[in-house]
Formats: structure tokens, C-alpha cells, sequence
């Protein structure tokens, strides 16, 4: 199956540049913002979040009052993200130097990290400390948050939080917010903050200073990596197993011994996994060969190649036994070269906060639920290495299966799966600006190749519009790609207009309902111009620019936000896919659609009543509910129902 995503990048070498202080690129942008007293970073894998934390946290304990900066880290292993650093040798004005004491990222009881913790708030002669967010909850029960009003609180990985009421670091972060006048940074390498659950309430949020480093510009500043793939790959039976009409199980068929590769296998809990983890590490062992021997020092396995008869080095960090893990683990982070290691074997590891620069391809068997976990595991195989000129994604799922009992479950799987792929494209694609054709240019719109201009697009009027447009467009959409209604119109049962024009604006009402209508306008075209330009394709014919989307070719110049509301921005992808599934896993897709309607709204009728008169027009013909074309029948829906509120208002007026 081709690739539902590409990405070409440019090898400029900009987001690994520092400058006279030894920022990078996202690293200067977050230290701009310093002065916030909250702060939310939101910055790709391997961009430097970890330095740029401690650039702004120096600058409050020198210049802003803070007299502690506690960092909260997920989990252990990362907390070495923030270990002494010299900073001063490249030119800013101090080192980062915590006191190895108060880094409670270290073996040991809870109970007494606690009360080193508290200690710590005591102590006038300490100022860092670095922790896990269980720590940080721990310690805040029954404290008074009056005791960081001169502290900076930096939560790392801050997709973790969540205003859910059974989220304890949400509700330790609410009241720290709301009873003292501790400075906040928040920090995270996912754009989908939370996925279907939101990080903070609306209020709460809106307080936060965005500093947003997209993912195009940190691997559009790369100086190895050219390009970047998404795929999808499926499979009938166990992906372990002979595939009908193949010689070879749908794994051999994708795992390449000579790219550097991270395996992640299902998930116990669900249908792909056979609940035999061991075995399952077993069956990926035999597609790569035989076993010669496993190192007892570094718990390397050492497997000779079926296909070349070279030696493999392939990690296993799906073995529960601590002694065994731990042991890879510390190999893997003492890793000097691509040569070290060849394939790494996983399930809950290997994901947010591993670092393995020579990684090319991410493979993952199984649907991910979490939008956040996908962007993460894509970002074990983004990273800048001289091994590499093209990072890949593949995600190896289930087809659904008529003779199988969790056919609607495949179904909703491989469409979510799909739609994850079309949310990346958007992050991972390069970013434009939106400007009303009326405005008038201005001297940068003429060396400007981003920004594009629309006849009868609108801009927003609030603070609060302009900041989700700059910051959170990526968060919106996830949101979208999310909604049930959504993902039973995208593959094109409904017309483009229902989709853009009623269904997303009602959505981004009860994310964001403290907008007023005018900027649930604005919202709704950024959301819905920047999705379908993404898609489309920007060609140059001598000096105009045409785009092409949705099989049409359109001179930029005359592009108009009506014409955009009549592209759907997400049908490419089903495109693609229809391409490569058989007619009968189509039928079972189409069959699970329409085993649940969208129920008609009036809205959607009115859009379609030009269409049904059209319709009739032409065929000479009203609509037909059993036609086998799913919006010649949506039309005969629309009929009947605008009939229907016909009769009810004559009922009415007699």
C-alpha cells in the first residue's frame, strides 16, 4: 500500500543552530516568552524542550523574583533530560546545576521522596528540583499552595494532565493556579494535549502565553533528513501468520532487516494481539531468523538472517523480568552508533521521551486509540541522524472480516487508524498564512510563498480566537477527526458543504463555547482552508501559482472560501485506501456506515435543496432512497425530511 502521507523536507539545517546564547531556533522563540507568568511550550521530540525550560527558568531566578523551580518529569528516565548542563560555555549567562540531592527521578520509596520534597521548600540555600508528576501529587496532599508563591512549576510532558476529575495532577495544577501566584511552564512534544479529554478547562487555559515550534519547521531545519512517510499496511488472520494467497505473513512482508526499526506489538487488551506477549516476540525472532546466541552482560540477542546471513543485534523490551530489562535498557542508552543496535522489540516502552537517533522506521502493529501515542512513537523515528535521509511510520492493523464477530470494531479501527494519518499530514506538512483578498498587500506578502490570500475569508475579532488559530488549529482538528458524526461523513456520505459549513462549526461551539458566532466563523474557515490546502498540491506555472485539490486546478489568485466549502479535506485518504482493500472490505466499511446514520438536520437540507433540484432536473427523476449512491440517497433523505418539516409547519398554521 503506498504511503497515505509524504513529506519532502529541505535539509536547512536552521532548527539545529544556535545563537549567541546557544539557543536553537525553538529554544529562542521559548525564551522570548519569558516573562509569562504562564507559559505553554509546545515543541516536537528532539527540539530541545529540556534546554529551553532551563533557559527561562535561570532568567526567572535571576531577573523575575522565583526563588524555586520544581520540574515535573513522567517517569523516571526522563528526569536525566535535566541533569547539570553547561549552558555558559556557549554564551548565556549562567549553568544549569541542580543539586544531584533534590533529583528524586532515583530508586527509592515514595514516602521519602515526599518528605525531601518538602524539604526542599524549606531549604532557602536550594532552588531546583526535579521529580515524576506522582512525586509532585504526592506532595501536594494537604499542602498550601501558598508555599510556591515564588516558585516556578514546569510540568514536562504535559499531555499527561487533564482537567478530568479523576486526574490528579489536573486538580493539584487548578489549585496551584488559583491560590498562589507560582509561575507555570508547561511542555509537551504531542499536539493532540489530553486527545478527547482537554488539559485544562477553557478558563484555565486561556490564561497560558502559547510558544508553538511546528513539527515542519524542526524537520524542515534537519541537515540529513529528506523526507518523511506514513503507511498503513493490513492483514486477515494474526500478522505472524501466512496471508491468503502469499507465501509470507504480512510482518515479512514489511520489516526491512536493513532499516533501523522500533516494533511495537498490540496491545494486550486488544483484538490484534494474540495475549501470548512472549510469543509474539518469539514469531518476530523467526521472521528474522534463528537465534544464535543473547549476550548475558547486555541482554543483546544476536540473530542470524534468514534472508542475507548477516548477525542481527535486536532488543527485547517487551520481558517483564526487571534484571533483564534493566540491563538492555542501559545498553540502549549507552548506544554510539547506528551499528549498535539493528531492531528493537517493544509494547508500553520505546515511546515518549526514548531516544534513539539512528531509528528509520517505526513499526507498529496494531491500532493506537491515542493520538498522542501515535505522534510520539512517529517521533522515535524523526530524529536528525547521519544514517538516514527518510524516516518511515507503518501501521500494520487488522482488516475487518465479515466471518469475524468484531467486524464493526475492525471497521471503526482501520477508519480511525485513517483518520490519525490525515492528522498528521496537517502537523507534519509546512504551514501557511490566511489573509482576507481585500486586505491589501503589505511589503513581506511579496517574498511571502506561505501566505495565501481568499476572496470572503474572514478573520477573527478576540484575543481568545486569534490564540487557537496560532496555537491550537492542530488540537482543534484532532478534536474533529475525533467526533463519531465526523468520522462516518468523511469518507464522503455527505456533501463537503454539511461537512465544513454544519458539522465543524457545531463542534468547535462545544469545544470553544465562549465564542461568539463571528469568530466561530473565523475559527471554522482557518480550520477548514488550512485542512484542504494541506491536502491539495501548490505547482508554479511561470509566475502564477495554481493548487490542486479535489481534481480541480485553480489559479490561486482566484480562490474563494465558497469554493473551498465545496472540497471535503479529508476524502484523500479514503481515495487511497480504496485503492488498496478489496471491494469486499469496502462493502463491510460502507455497510458499518450506513448500519449508523448521521440523522439529517435541517441544515444539511438546505444545502442540499439546490442539489435535489438540480438532480431532478437533470435526471428528470426525484432522488431514490434504495440507489446504491450513497449521495444520491442522502438527497432522498434530505426530500423526505424538508417534506416532512413542510407537513409539520402547514399542521401548525391551520
Amino acid at each position: 500500500m503506498p504511503d497515505l502521507v509524504h513529506v519532502t523536507y529541505q535539509q536547512t539545517g536552521k532548527s539545529k543552530k544556535t545563537n549567541e546564547l546557544g539557543m536553537r531556533e525553538m529554544q529562542e522563540k521559548a525564551y522570548a516568552g519569558r516573562s509569562a507568568q504562564y507559559l505553554l511550550l509546545k515543541a516536537p521530540p528532539a527540539s530541545g524542550k529540556s534546554r529551553a525550560l532551563m533557559f527561562v527558568a535561570l532568567d526567572k531566578l535571576e531577573n523575575q523574583g522565583i526563588k524555586k523551580v520544581i520540574v515535573a518529569v513522567p517517569e523516571k528516565s526522563i528526569g536525566a533530560s535535566f541533569e547539570t548542563t553547561e549552558l555558559k560555555k556557549d554564551g548565556f549567562f549562567t549553568n544549569w546545576s541542580p543539586n544531584p540531592k533534590y533529583n528524586l527521578c532515583t530508586p527509592g520509596e515514595e514516602k521519602s521522596k515526599v518528605s525531601a520534597f518538602l524539604k526542599f521548600l524549606e531549604d532557602p540555600d536550594e532552588k531546583i528540583l526535579i521529580c515524576t508528576h506522582a512525586t509532585f501529587r504526592f506532595a501536594f496532599d494537604g499542602l498550601d499552595e501558598k508555599k510556591l508563591d515564588n516558585a516556578l512549576i514546569s510540568i514536562d510532558e504535559f499531555h499527561h494532565v487533564s482537567a478530568d476529575g479523576d486526574n490528579k495532577l489536573g486538580e493539584v495544577l487548578k489549585n496551584i493556579m488559583a491560590k498562589s501566584k507560582a509561575h507555570v511552564v508547561a511542555m509537551t512534544g504531542s499536539y493532540f494535549r489530553g486527545d478527547s479529554k482537554p488539559v485544562l478547562m477553557p478558563e484555565d487555559e486561556a490564561k497560558f502565553i502559547p510558544i508553538t515550534y511546528n513539527y515542519y519547521s524542526q524537520l524542515n531545519g534537519y541537515e540529513y533528513l529528506k523526507s518523511l512517510g506514513i503507511g498503513y499496511h493490513f492483514y486477515t488472520g494474526r500478522y505472524f501468520k501466512k496471508q491468503p494467497d502469499k507465501e509470507m505473513s504480512a510482518l515479512a512482508e514489511i520489516l526491512d532487516e536493513n532499516k533501523k526499526t522500533i516494533v511495537h506489538i498490540p496491545s494486550v487488551n486488544s483484538v490484534e494481539s494474540s495475549k501470548e506477549k512472549y510469543e509474539e516476540v518469539n514469531h518476530i525472532i523467526d521472521v528474522l531468523g534463528e537465534m544464535e546466541y543473547q549476550d548475558e552482560k547486555t541482554g543483546v540477542m544476536y540473530i542470524k538472517s534468514a534472508k542475507s546471513g548477516r548477525i542481527l543485534k535486536v532488543a527485547d523490551l517487551v520481558n517483564d523480568n526487571s534484571k533483564s530489562r534493566d540491563k538492555i535498557s542501559n545498553y540502549l542508552r549507552n548506544i554510539k552508533s547506528a551499528d549498535d543496535i539493528d531492531i528493537i522489540i517493544a509494547l508500553g516502552m520505546a515511546k515518549e521521551g526514548f531516544d534513539w537517533p539512528y531509528c528509520e522506521h517505526a513499526l507498529t502493529i496494531g491500532y493506537r486509540g491515542s493520538l498522542t501515542e501515535i505522534i510520539q512513537i512517529i517521533g522515535r523515528a524523526t530524529r536528525d541522524s547521519n544514517n538516514k535521509t527518510h524516516a518511515q511510520f507503518t501501521n500494520l492493523i487488522a482488516a475487518p472480516d465479515a466471518q469475524d464477530d468484531d467486524v464493526k470494531v475492525a471497521v471503526n479501527n482501520m477508519l480511525k487508524a485513517i483518520t490519525a494519518s490525515l492528522l498528521m499530514e496537517q502537523v507534519l506538512a509546512p504551514n501557511f498564512n490566511f489573509k482576507p483578498k481585500d486586505l491589501g498587500e503589505d511589503d513581506n506578502d511579496k517574498e511571502d510563498k506561505t501566505t495565501i490570500r481568499i476572496n470572503g475569508f474572514k478573520l477573527p475579532t478576540s484575543q481568545r480566537a486569534k490564540n487557537i488559530i496560532e496555537s491550537d488549529l492542530n488540537d482543534l482538528k484532532a478534536r474533529i477527526l475525533q467526533d463519531d458524526k465526523m468520522l462516518k461523513a468523511m469518507p464522503g456520505n455527505l456533501e463537503p458543504e454539511t461537512i465544513n459549513t454544519v458539522l465543524i462549526p457545531k463542534i468547535i461551539r462545544e469545544i470553544y463555547p465562549d465564542l461568539n458566532d463571528e469568530d466561530v466563523e473565523a475559527v471554522r474557515q482557518h480550520v477548514v482552508v488550512d485542512s484542504v490546502i494541506k491536502n491539495g498540491t501548490i505547482e508554479e506555472q511561470g509566475d502564477k501559482k495554481f493548487i490542486r485539490m479535489a481534481g480541480s486546478f485553480i489559479n490561486i489568485d482566484d480562490i474563494h472560501i465558497d469554493l473551498i466549502d465545496k472540497v471535503n479535506p479529508f476524502q484523500k485518504a479514503f481515495e487511497i485506501l480504496s485503492k488498496s482493500v478489496t471491494t469486499q472490505v469496502l462493502k463491510l466499511i460502507d455497510e458499518h456506515i450506513q448500519s449508523t446514520k448521521i440523522e439529517m438536520t435541517e441544515e444539511e437540507a438546505i444545502i442540499l435543496w439546490p442539489k435535489i433540484k438540480e438532480w431532478v432536473n437533470r435526471t428528470g427523476e426525484e432522488p431514490s432512497l434504495q440507489a446504491f449512491d450513497q449521495k444520491e440517497k442522502r438527497m432522498a433523505e434530505a426530500l423526505i425530511f424538508l417534506r416532512e418539516q413542510k407537513r409539520k409547519r402547514a399542521l401548525e398554521n391551520e
